[in-house]
């Protein structure tokens, strides 16, 4: 149903940008209810301009309740303002209006579908509790991404291993040989869940973005600082943004199938205590003069392995 909403978006906004280019700055977002309500009964410059400045005002105060009377004010000096700066004043072809209101109609009911969902989602997800407020534990997995991760992956009693949950995710690497030839830049497989692939990749480009640390300094740290430092890591190897991000959507996957093996939410602070030991210890290795990478002294942690 998603994939459906964004091509109807993208056909709206097509027709929008014949009929009142300018509506697309009046309201914060486009494809509010608010938004999309005003637009349906007032879908021209002309309709605007005719439309009474009282009668404009009571109708977005109206369908609008969580806002104040101020704020439907200020929303109605920009709609006017944008119906004076149209340049379509008058549509030529009525068969646009017909499209732009069918266009709008569709939205309307998928952002209902869409709520019954999200709603039908929250229900199911409340019957696994326990598992689901341990994926949850993990920074930058939300409600959406852990119900759809539980739901992919089912009862975690199927994989004895957790490659074999990398395999049905489609992450583990394909095999490209021949005789004595053997592959080095092998794609991932995708052969397992597209769904479970997509929510990684989501859960990890959630995971390493940077958020403010507070909201009174510009200070910034990642949600995952785990993961960011991981990511940070196979970048200065090279690797390629998209080649990285698989990499920790790979090791996120061998967390969670940890967590929901051991029934013990993500620690991040023991994984952190345990890598400022290690690089303590290698730093005073190297001051001795002996040379030790990081990586052999690294040792999973007993409840989440890295």
């Amino acid at each position: 149903m998603t994939g459906i909403m964004v091509q109807t978006k993208l056909q709206f906004q097509a027709v929008l940008d014949q009929v009142f280019p300018e509506y697309r700055g009046v309201f914060g977002d486009l494809y509010a209810e608010i938004s999309l309500r005003t637009l349906q009964s007032f879908p021209t410059s002309e309709s605007v301009l005719e439309a009474g400045f009282e009668e404009i005002a009571q109708f977005i105060d109206t369908h609008c309740k969580a806002r104040s009377f101020n704020w439907a004010l200020e929303r109605l000096e920009k709609l006017i303002g944008a119906a004076e700066l149209n340049p379509f004043q008058s549509t030529l072809y009525q068969s646009l209006l017909v499209s732009l209101n069918m266009y709008n109609d569709l939205l309307q009911v998928y952002h209902q579908q869409l709520s019954t969902l999200e709603r039908e989602i929250d229900q199911l997800a409340a019957l696994l509790e326990e598992e689901y407020e341990l994926i949850q534990s993990l920074p930058g997995v939300g409600e959406k991404i852990a119900a759809t991760i539980l739901s992919e992956i089912g009862e975690i009693e199927r994989f004895n291993y957790p490659t074999k949950l990398v395999a049905f995710a489609g992450l583990e690497p394909s095999v490209f040989e021949s005789g004595r030839f053997k592959g080095t830049k092998n794609h991932i497989t995708k052969r397992g869940s597209a769904r479970l692939l997509h929510m990684l990749y989501t859960a990890v480009r959630c995971s390493i973005r940077d958020s403010r640390k507070k909201k009174t300094t510009d200070e910034t740290i990642a949600r995952n600082k785990r993961l960011r430092a991981f990511y940070d890591l196979k970048r200065e190897e090279g690797k390629p943004y998209k080649v990285a991000i698989i990499a920790c959507a790979n090791k996120l996957l061998h967390w969670i199938y940890a967590i929901l093996k051991t029934k013990t939410p993500f620690q991040e602070t023991m994984i952190n205590l345990c890598s400022d030991v290690v690089k303590q210890l290698e730093k005073i290795l190297k001051t001795n003069g002996i040379g030790l990478p990081l990586a052999s002294l690294e040792r999973p942690v007993p409840d989440i392995p890295p």
